[in-house]
This record gives structure tokens, sequence and C-alpha cells, in this order.
């Protein structure tokens, strides 16, 4: 499917990026292009890999005419580049809004424009039902997604999205912290023991986009089924990995924090097509003519209950400590070697 293709990564400096271009370097793909701000990491990822399938460009998904130069000849966009951070975004909502929903429409804009065949865009589980700036400037983003969709023939470009929790010790995400915290003998500081949060590692976060990539119809959203920790847990379970006599720090939840993520709304889960390992949310594809009022109403949804990190799979310590050894930073780390994060 990737034989003689060319694929750009948004985002691509990023944990995903590099998780993609371990699966597809040493295929027969023709080309693949990292689209990102910084040049730093650029050049760290090219003296990495060293192979002359890697191209770089440097520029902004706020600035549509950087992107619009990137997607040039290109088959495929894993559309990955977001702000992320909880925290930052909620002190800075128009810079999340600038990069998540804005950045997005000039991505598919250019990818439209220059016929791209398929996009897949990679979203969160704060988008359903969000509380912080973060998670609203996703749901946006998943909004503008759909909308551009909508109007777009599937034979020409193909949009699809992905929504998923946690991908353990991404950039940015907690595990890296509390090894570093371990590894210094500095007390594991959690938010709230009983929090919970979906599991998954990056292998599955790209078999995710994958599964997007080959079974989209126009407008799709994916979600993976992903087995939960409590944080609390989650720290145990690293102490017991690590053999680690740090204490936990309970320092209380964080500005825009959720107890309990939701993966997918049970509005979603009302029409989700159950696909084993995934559900296939179909897009809403009324226009502005729909009938407002039914003489009927559904009482489906008076009966379905949300996918959430608190009702899926519960893993116990044991169970944590199983996914974590999935993960190659935390293997890395084991063996007292610096974790290979670009």
């Amino acid at each position: 499917m990737f034989k003689g293709k060319t694929l750009l990564i948004t985002g691509g400096t990023g944990s995903f990026g590099n998780a993609v271009l371990k699966r597809f370097l040493d295929t027969d793909i023709k080309e693949i292009r990292v689209f990102s701000r910084d040049e730093k990491k650029q050049d760290d990822m090219r003296k990495h890999y060293n192979n002359d399938k890697l191209k770089f460009y440097i520029g902004d998904v706020r600035n549509a005419e950087s992107i619009r130069d990137a997607v040039r000849g290109v088959d495929f966009i894993f559309h990955a580049a977001a702000l992320k951070q909880v925290p930052s975004c909620e002190f800075f909502p128009m810079e999340a809004v600038r990069t998540n929903v804005l950045g997005t429409d000039n991505v598919l804009n250019a990818a439209i424009d220059a016929g791209v065949k398929r996009v897949v865009c990679l979203s969160t589980d704060k988008a359903a039902y969000p509380i912080n700036a973060m998670g609203t400037s996703k749901a946006m983003m998943e909004k503008v997604i759909i909308a551009k969709a909508r109007n777009v023939d599937p034979k020409e470009t193909t949009i699809s999205c992905t929504r998923y929790g946690n991908v353990m010790a991404s950039r940015g995400s907690v595990i890296p912290v509390f090894v570093e915290q371990m590894k210094h003998n500095k007390p594991i500081t959690i938010t709230d023991p009983d929090m919970t949060r979906f599991l998954m590692n990056l292998d599955e976060a790209v078999e995710l986009v994958l599964f997007a990539f080959e079974h989209a119809n126009q407008g799709d959203l994916f979600i993976q089924k992903a087995p939960a920790s409590t944080v609390g847990d989650l720290a145990s379970a690293l102490k017991e990995l690590f053999h680690s006599d740090s204490k936990v720090k309970v320092i209380g939840t964080r500005h825009g924090e959720k107890a309990h993520e939701t993966l997918m709304t049970r509005e979603e889960k009302a029409k989700a097509e159950d696909m084993g390992d995934y559900y296939r949310i179909p897009a809403d594809n009324r226009d502005l003519n729909y009938d407002k009022f039914f003489d009927e109403g559904s009482k489906k949804l008076t009966t379905i209950e949300e996918y959430t990190s608190h009702n899926t799979i519960q893993l116990d310590v044991e169970g944590t400590k199983k996914k974590l050894l999935t993960v190659d930073y935390v293997n890395q780390e084991l063996k007292g070697n610096i974790g290979t994060q670009l």
C-alpha cells in the first residue's frame, strides 16, 4: 500500500513520528517527509536515522504557505502536529486554537488542493466531553475534519481521524517524569491515586493510525479499545519494576484535569461499529436541512454508557507492569540506558 509512495508526517519529530519512521524506513516506501518547527530536533533525527528516504521540511501548520510547500507530491499525510500540554493550553487557549484548529484546517486545505489521497489526523480522549482548553481545541479540530470531509470527494482525498488515550512514555507524558524522579531518589508526584487513564504504547498508536488509513470511509473517527489503570497503580508498578524506594507524594489535580477520561461519548457509541479491537464512528453527514424534531425519539441513548477509563478493562499493579514492559523507553531505562527519545 505504501510501496513507491510519499508520506508526510506533521509534527514528525515527536514520539509518534519516530515510531512511524522505525516502522517504515526499511520498507519499500519511497519517501517520508517530516514537517515540524524545530530545526534542532530535525537535525537530531537526520543524524540518528541517516536515511536517504527521510526528508525534512521546516514550517508551522499555522502558516498555510509552509504546509502547502511541503505537501507537493505527497500521497498520504499523518497529521500529528499539536499543542497537547493541558496546563499550557489552559493559560494560552488561543495558541491551542491556532495550532490545533486553524493549523488542522490549513493542513486539510493544502492536502485537498494538492490531491493527497489519504489524510489521517490524530486526536485525543480529551476531545470527548472536554473540560479544558486543549480538549476543547481538539474537539473543534474533529469538527473541522468532519466538516471538511463532508465536502470532499473520497475518490480525490479521504480524510479520517483517530482518537486515543495516554500513549505511554510519549514526549510530555508522565512515565518519563516518574522514572526521572525515581532515578534521583525524589518523591513520585501524582495528582490523584484514584484517577484513571487509558494505557497504550507507541506501536499500538501507530497500528490505530494504520487501521484508520486502511479502513476509513470519508470522515470516520477510529478508536482503539484500551485498558486503563489508576495513577496510583501506575506509580506502584513503576516502583516495583525499578525496585525504587521513592515515596509517593499526592499533589492534587492539575488545572483542567478529569478524574476519568472518556474515549467515546454515549452519543458516539450509539452509532459506533464494533470492529474487534477498534470502534469506527461514522461521520454525521446531515446538512442544515435535516429535521429538527422527530415524532419519536431514540431510546437507545438512555441505555448506553460512554466508554471511559473508569469502565474499560482495569489493570491491577501486575497487569500494569506487564503493559509497561511493552514500552521501549521503560526497557531501556531498566537496562540502565538513557532513553533514546528524540
